[in-house]
């Protein structure tokens, strides 16, 4: 008998075994304590990179999507939910977890990511903007601005 987080690793293991062109993970690592989840996220990463792949990954985890995303696709609340906004990461690759939140434009991205999924998603779930196309939802780089130029 596995644990959950055992099967969690395994279900891992055999996905990047396949080495598929790409990967679809549904919250990967929620299962696993923090060492695990850490040092398993750092291996996917590498081995992500190493066979040039392309990983989809859903987590409600915003260092996390930080931490491993080019891109973070924020999404609205409720049954009718769609992509919002494509924020794109910018910050350097490769990305180290215990030094992470000293990268230039850290902050600035965590905290429009945080603005979006505690206020604007909610707001954005009722209404859609008149310019608002559902194939193209707009596309920011919030790591590229400073605190004091982050739209209010």
């Amino acid at each position: 008998m596995l644990s959950g987080g055992m099967k969690q690793r395994v279900g891992i293991a055999r996905a990047l075994a396949l080495r598929p062109k790409m990967l679809l993970m549904d919250e990967p690592f929620s299962a696993l304590d923090a060492l695990t989840r850490g040092a398993l996220q750092d291996e996917v990463a590498r081995l992500v990179t190493e066979a040039n792949q392309t990983a989809f990954m859903i987590t409600h985890d915003v260092d996390e999507a930080i931490l491993l995303a080019d891109r973070i696709l924020l999404m609205t609340n409720g049954p009718n939910a769609r992509c919002a906004e494509v924020v794109v990461n910018t910050l350097p690759k490769p990305r180290n977890r215990a030094t992470l939140h000293r990268l230039p434009g850290y902050h600035a991205l965590r905290d429009h990511i945080l603005e979006f999924l505690l206020i604007r998603s909610r707001t954005l779930a009722g209404a859609r903007p008149a310019d608002w196309n559902p194939e193209a939802p707009p596309e920011v780089r919030p790591a590229l601005l400073t605190r004091k130029e982050m739209p209010a």
